[in-house]
């Protein structure tokens, strides 16, 4: 008898084991379903181009750092960037929250006591005890039929958030890339002026030696010795600026590309650029630029779907007033309320329905509707104020951009000039009708048309680069370019 008890039990056991097996499984196959549609990055997003094997700074110390390839390792390795990656990550979890109230609940429940013979009460004039002793478990799927229009509007809610979380991170990719690109250009910049600075030096230099010489041959006053040595003196400051700028541009530019620098590496980074400054030219048209701006840009996409999402949570506040359906079915095992052996067991199948409904909550639900119908408000007054200030962006950026052009086209010939001047004046102070000083006004006026030249370079290709993330547009060259 106790062979066959036991044997049931068993039985029982491997029931249930199995059907909270099967049910476990259902419900991770549906969770996993879900999760599926919502991949946290694309593949484009997640496997940027021509990537080197080395994922930090060794390998770049070798060879020349092209644009393209400190786009693609801003990409792979910028902090920000990776950190807006493990946010998108957060905010699938987010989705999936967002989606499980449609999806049904699967409970498994357990119980064992054993009471007191004080607390058992008996049947006045019945001698029958009743076990002190019990157990039950049980196994329950509810899925809700109906809860107020909630079930649908999580749906929605997930695939805004999915866009909104793409778009949050899509608007990272584009700050992080500008400030690479504009990193890129301030290293240039900065290497060529210690080139112009250090011609100037130079150019000084073989001045005073000039001077030096005739002052020792007698023909020039101690005088023109000591303008040229304080030409000399002044030129140099602005020579260790420039070398000061590009130590502190690649700094800057390493830290972007999420270098982890050696600690051998004290002043100088041994960065290789292979680009360099240029000014192709670039057509600009403002009304569809405004119009592709106001089109592209991520950022003003995420707070629609914002919006999006504030109209959703109108609907859940609503469906507060509105009632809760619910069906369930499931299947208990009791042991036997009449007898003290546990091994003597009841078991049997559940199924029902019920409905929730909170006729009064004390005015919650209104003031949930009244706190999201005002969040909806402020989602669509942020839309149209984003939506001015990318327009204002665009024609800041556009002024810019005009410009760095102008000031770069009105330098094209003054370098050749100032060059020309210097050559007369060096004629005309060796045939004895200029001065020295008419010589070390042109060898400073060459210098700054220098300056200024490489300047408006680089000013004419961040202006470029501003202007374009200001439109939404790819920041990234195609490879080779």
């Amino acid at each position: 008898m106790m062979h066959t008890m036991k044997g049931q039990r068993d039985c029982v056991y491997r029931v249930f084991r199995g059907l909270v097996s099967f049910a476990t499984v259902g419900v991770l196959a549906a969770t996993q379903a879900f999760a599926q549609e919502y991949s946290p990055l694309p593949a484009s997003t997640n496997a940027p181009v021509n990537l080197p094997p080395s994922t930090n700074a060794s390998g770049w110390f070798t060879r020349p750092l092209t644009m393209v390839d400190a786009l693609n390792l801003t990409l792979q390795q910028n902090s920000g960037l990776v950190k807006a990656r493990a946010d998108l990550e957060a905010s699938r979890g987010l989705v999936i929250q967002t989606r499980a109230v449609a999806l049904p609940n699967v409970t498994a429940t357990g119980r064992y006591t054993r009471e007191d013979q004080g607390l058992i009460q008996k049947f006045p004039g019945v001698s029958a005890t009743f076990p002190d002793e019990s157990w039950s478990t049980g196994i329950q799927l509810v899925q809700t039929i109906y809860q107020g229009g909630r079930t649908l509007a999580a749906f929605r809610a997930a695939r805004l958030q999915k866009e909104q979380s793409m778009l949050q991170y899509q608007t990272a990719v584009a700050d992080a890339l500008l400030a690479t690109r504009v990193a890129y250009y301030d290293v240039l910049v900065a290497e060529q002026q210690i080139t112009v600075n250090g011609a100037s030096v130079n150019l000084l230099t073989q001045e005073l030696q000039d001077q030096q010489r005739r002052y020792e041959a007698g023909t020039v006053p101690r005088f023109n010795v000591l303008q040229a040595e304080v030409a000399v003196a002044n030129a140099r400051p602005p020579l260790i600026n420039a070398s000061n700028q590009f130590r502190i541009a690649k700094n800057n530019l390493a830290n972007l590309l999420g270098f982890n620098l050696p600690r051998g590496v004290w002043e100088d980074i041994p960065l290789n650029l292979a680009d360099k400054l240029d000014a192709n030219p670039y057509n600009v048209d403002l009304p569809t630029a405004i119009a592709q701006a106001l089109e592209k840009r991520t950022e003003l996409a995420a707070l629609r779907r914002t919006e999006g999402l504030q109209r959703e949570n109108i609907i859940n506040a609503r469906a507060g007033y509105k009632p809760t359906i619910q069906a369930f079915v499931g299947y208990d095992w009791n042991s036997s309320q009449f007898t003290n052996d546990l091994s003597s067991e009841f078991d049997g199948w559940i199924v029902g329905g019920q409905l929730n409904w909170n006729i009064f909550d004390g005015m919650l639900t209104y003031g949930k509707v009244v706190q999201a119908k005002a969040q909806f408000e402020h989602a669509k007054a942020d839309v149209e104020d984003r939506a001015r200030q990318i327009e204002l962006e665009v024609r800041t950026d556009y002024s810019s951009f005009i410009e760095a052009r102008e000031i770069l086209a009105s330098q094209q010939k003054v370098q050749e000039e100032a060059e020309e001047a210097l050559r007369l004046a060096k004629a005309r102070a060796d045939a004895g009708t200029g001065t020295r000083l008419d010589v070390l006004n042109a060898e400073t006026q060459l210098t700054q048309a220098r300056t200024t030249q490489v300047q408006a370079l680089h000013d004419y290709d961040v202006a470029r680069a501003r202007f374009e993330r200001a439109i939404g547009q790819d920041l990234q060259p195609a490879p080779g370019k």
